[in-house]
């Protein structure tokens, strides 16, 4: 997992009795043991973990100070034993008659650095200022400890020389808290993942602003954030505490536990690194702050170490999404729908407005890419106070097109009373490829009719159904229909785009795409999100008809009963598939070898077997790469996620790069 990018780490929330050092000691000795079951290569501990931190005036004694102090060197020494990963421990520390709230950074029975707590809250059921010195008030750099001589400061970055991208920063509790945590500088100077060692007390509410806090942070910082905090048993007299253990990275909490479990737990999850160092490099202006003339980046020491990586199962400790365009939960899932349709509506809306409103055009399929298409266009119309009369909406059948689709179109067109028109493209269609001197699938078109033709090509055997400037006959004629109807709305989606899988100068080009920037899986869900949430009685019933077509262009004829024989998932991959690589290569750059890795790790994994992901993923890379010279002049659109093809956008990519990089490592992939 490391070899992919993937750190494992843990917030750890020990059993813990208030100024027991050495049970305290204990328990953190036995999770780091559980930690090392698991794999961990990062433990983080609570604020103060090793006495509690509710000690209140007994910080002023020797006799508890001392007794954190021998813990700590109990747990580094027998650490080692039972634990190769880093920890991160939490106590007071008494240096040069000053008394600190640090956290010490353990490794391999070394403490790597000591990082004092900036920022003491002293309001409320806070004191912290009655018994700590804040971090600025060290007058050193180095503290003596058990014979070692060890760093000390808010300035230490601690920078694993074998595991490319992990750079780890410690803030303690209340520095989260403040405008500028010290984990923002720490990121500035190329910290990735940030500890924090914390103990912050349950009342209503606070959770959900810790939750907040942390998943913000992370997102700031474009790094991982681990939180751990202290749990029941440091509980006393008018404060609770819940063992509140917060995974986040760059924005989003990937694992959380229960609050007021008694005993210690441990939150694992494996963060990825890849992904971080992804999302620094593409976004350049997260370094243009380190610009200010009044930050001091010159101050930072980088502590550095070699991790050895603890063994660990294959699995991931994480959830992989299987269609990350589609949130899994329903409530979520609807917001998303709804306030993407409501940004296609907006943007077709000032495009008309921009241009006076004119007539549209839209061709209807009664598949799933127009269906969502239509109903944006007629919800702008709506919304612009022009009647629907003034959408042309033009069905045209052709040798491929099936009864059910047919079907669905004209109700569909009926029901949202738009200007509805079938245009049978067959006989121009055959014009055109007379006039080429074209032999669709070797039949001769001299002495054939139309109709003679169309029964011709419904019994032709499946090898046979193969012929290029047949379908692309079809499909730009169609175009052309459009062009002359009216200000043409295209329906293609991002899928398509970025397979190519789409006929040049015919449904590739329109005067404004709504759907340019949306995944065919998540087009599905819309445009179900549609029928049962803006639709009733027939045109809800005719909406979920849609969403259960099998998806396909309708170019290549219909067997002798008229069923669709040309799908596009057997020909391109299944979509699922599809949208899943899309995702991880535009989104995360991430290659081919890890993109194979999660794959094995998400739900459709039951489904395909390694070699068909394998065989896919080389069919999607290779369409890719041969097809950007369609995505060089793409229509305008709107973007509506985090992942698009536009060429004035997101994604700039010569139309003649090569795939052969991306290929070799799918075939030398494991």
């Amino acid at each position: 997992m490391n070899h992919h990018g993937f750190l494992r780490v843990a917030a750890a929330s020990p059993e813990l009795r208030l100024a027991d050092c050495p049970f305290n000691a204990d328990r953190t000795l036995s999770l780091m043991k559980q930690a090392e079951d698991r794999g961990v290569n990062l433990i983080v501990f609570p604020e103060c973990g090793l006495t509690g931190y509710t000690c209140h005036d007994l910080f002023h004694h020797k006799s508890l100070w001392q007794a954190a102090e021998d813990a700590l060197v109990r747990v580094v020494e027998l650490g080692e034993k039972v634990y190769r990963g880093l920890a991160v421990v939490g106590l007071p520390l008494q240096v040069d008659g000053q008394l600190f709230n640090v956290g010490a950074v353990i490794h391999a029975g070394k403490i790597l650095g000591i990082v004092p707590k900036s920022y003491l809250p002293n309001y409320k059921e806070f004191y912290d200022a009655r018994y700590f010195c804040p971090a600025d008030n060290a007058t050193f750099s180095s503290a003596s400890i058990a014979g070692q001589n060890i760093p000390f400061g808010t300035n230490l970055l601690f920078d694993c020389r074998n595991v490319p991208g992990f750079i780890l920063a410690i803030e303690v509790c209340e520095d989260l808290w403040m405008p500028v945590p010290p984990s923002s500088l720490a990121a500035l100077m190329g910290a990735t993942v940030m500890a924090n060692l914390s103990a912050s007390n349950e009342v209503i509410g606070k959770a959900t602003y810790r939750r907040q806090l942390v998943a913000g942070q992370s997102g700031r910082c474009m790094a991982s954030y681990i939180y751990s905090s202290c749990g029941v048993g440091e509980s006393t007299t008018d404060l609770v505490f819940g063992g509140h253990c917060i995974i986040a990275e760059n924005g989003v909490v990937v694992s959380e536990s229960e609050r007021f479990r008694r005993g210690g737990h441990l939150l694992v999850s494996d963060i990825d690194l890849d992904r971080l160092v992804h999302d620094r490099i593409q976004t350049n202006s997260f370094h243009d702050a380190n610009r200010a003339p009044d930050l001091n980046f010159g101050k930072f020491r980088n502590m550095y170490y070699e991790l050895e990586h603890s063994p660990r199962e294959p699995a991931l400790a994480r959830t992989v999404d299987s269609a990350p365009f589609v949130p899994n939960d329903p409530a979520t899932r609807d917001e998303r729908c709804r306030e993407i349709f409501q940004t296609q509506v907006a943007a077709l809306g000032r495009r008309l407005g921009h241009i006076g409103t004119p007539p549209v055009s839209i061709g209807v399929s009664g598949g799933l890419d127009s269906t969502l298409a239509l109903l944006v266009v007629c919800k702008t119309m709506d919304d612009l106070g022009v009647s629907r009369d003034d959408v042309n909406a033009l069905t045209m059948p052709g040798f491929g097109t099936s009864a059910p689709t047919k079907t669905n179109a004209h109700a569909l067109m009926r029901l949202l009373g738009v200007s509805a028109r079938e245009c049978d493209i067959r006989a121009m269609c055959f014009e055109q490829m007379k006039a080429l001197g074209h032999s669709p699938f070797g039949i001769k078109l001299e002495g054939e009719t139309v109709d003679s033709l169309t029964e011709k090509l419904r019994h032709l055997p499946p090898e046979h159904r193969n012929d290029l400037v047949f379908e692309n006959t079809q499909a730009r004629m169609r175009t052309s229909l459009l062009m002359n109807a009216g200000f043409v709305i295209g329906t293609g989606d991002l899928s398509e785009l970025a397979l190519g899988w789409c006929t040049y100068n015919a449904d590739h080009m329109s005067m404004y795409n709504v759907n340019v920037s949306i995944p065919k899986t998540l087009v599905k869900f819309l445009v179900k999100w549609a029928a049962e949430n803006e639709f009733d009685g027939e045109t809800r019933e005719t909406l979920l008809e849609v969403v259960k077509t099998p998806i396909s262009p309708e170019l290549l004829p219909t067997d002798a009963g008229g069923q669709i024989v040309q799908d596009t998932e057997s020909s391109i991959g299944p979509y699922e598939l599809v949208d899943f690589f899309l995702y991880h290569f535009l989104r995360f750059g991430a290659n081919p070898d890890k993109i194979l890795f999660i794959a094995k790790h998400a739900t459709f994994s039951k489904t395909y077997t390694p070699s068909e992901v394998r065989h896919w993923l080389g069919v999607f890379l290779r369409r890719f790469f041969a097809n950007q010279y369609k995505r060089s002049c793409l229509p305008d659109g709107p973007k509506v996620g985090s992942v698009s093809v536009s060429p004035r956008g997101d994604w700039r990519m010569p139309s003649d790069a090569a795939a052969r990089v991306w290929l070799d490592e799918v075939e030398k992939a494991e």
